[in-house]
């Protein structure tokens, strides 16, 4: 049975829309993140939808590449994520087991109730798994999101929201239309304007829609819930940044407001369905999300990294 209680603390709309923030949560208490329940998640979930990854050690030389984890079982996937350098993503929990569609929607009704005029749309979340000194590089989201954080520790960067210094319109434009991917152009001494938290079991962040901001592990093997949703405001911002995309590639603009509100975004609003017809008539052909598979994981020797032939 699911917690009631699961979100420990008080915010406001703006809060949540505007500004990093972080909360405490009751996770945990719900009993649906121990060893046991991770390995029958791992047993259990769809391998089309669970992501295994590893990576280097340098923040600053992006080197995220997937691999196959198919001849592991959830047991020997979790040794191996615990004794390796992987980053698993389950992808979809709500659509794939009932338990966590319940805690999904409690928790985005809790909120809901805590900050009026917060409508979560769209709902969905990934569970996070992750080595001890993983990390995860520079890079942007898409739909607006929640990490809760359960187990071990990690350090996330939040940067500046809707700064041209840290991402550029263009770049946002480029990510939402599917055209590129979301990782970005890091640079160190962008971590001096950083909102930076050593995140412990039973906090949630989160950040601003399309905030940069990266990840890295500091100890134990990390567990996190990150949630998905959209807000009527966050729905917006993708129409105006495809259609922004489209008038700044076909007509040559380039000082395109980012205001979602008013009479100018109206007029957008109102070619949207124009610029929808003209990209499925002429389609761009998306980059960057699908990797390589590169390697695999032996089940006779888990946590090593076995090259794939090119």
């Amino acid at each position: 049975m699911v917690a009631t209680n699961l979100v420990d603390c008080t915010f406001t709309n703006q809060q949540l829309e505007e500004t990093p923030l972080t909360v405490q949560h009751n996770l945990l208490d719900t009993g649906m993140f121990t060893d046991e329940q991770l390995v029958r998640i791992l047993d259990t979930h769809p391998r089309d939808y669970l992501n295994v990854h590893t990576m280097g050690t340098d923040e600053k030389s992006n080197q995220w590449r997937e691999g196959d984890a198919s001849k592991l079982s959830g047991e020997q996937l979790l040794e191996a994520t615990k004794a390796g350098r992987l980053w698993l993503n389950v992808r979809n929990m709500a659509q794939h087991h009932e338990d966590f569609r319940t805690l999904i929607n409690n928790i985005y009704n809790e909120v809901e109730a805590k900050a009026p005029g917060f409508h979560a749309l769209q709902r969905s979340a990934n569970l996070l798994i992750s080595s001890p000194s993983a990390l995860v590089y520079y890079h942007l989201d898409i739909p607006c999101n929640m990490l809760w954080h359960l187990r071990g520790v990690k350090r996330v960067f939040a940067y500046p929201p809707r700064n041209e210094r840290y991402v550029t319109q263009q770049k946002v434009e480029d990510v939402i239309c599917g055209v590129c991917n979301e990782e970005l152009d890091y640079k160190p001494e962008f971590d001096a304007e950083a909102m930076v938290v050593d995140l412990q079991p039973g906090q949630m962040i989160t950040w601003p829609q399309n905030t940069p901001h990266r990840v890295s592990n500091l100890e134990g093997l990390n567990v996190s819930l990150t949630t998905e949703h959209l807000t009527p405001k966050a729905r917006r911002r993708i129409k105006l940044f495809r259609v922004n995309r489209f008038l700044r590639h076909k007509f040559g603009c380039q000082t395109l407001s980012q205001n979602t509100e008013g009479l100018g975004y109206g007029m957008k609003v109102a070619a949207y369905s124009i610029v929808r017809a003209w990209q499925k008539l002429f389609p761009e052909k998306a980059e960057g999300y699908h990797y390589p598979v590169t390697f695999e994981l032996d089940p006779t020797s888990p946590a090593k990294i076995q090259e794939l032939a090119k």
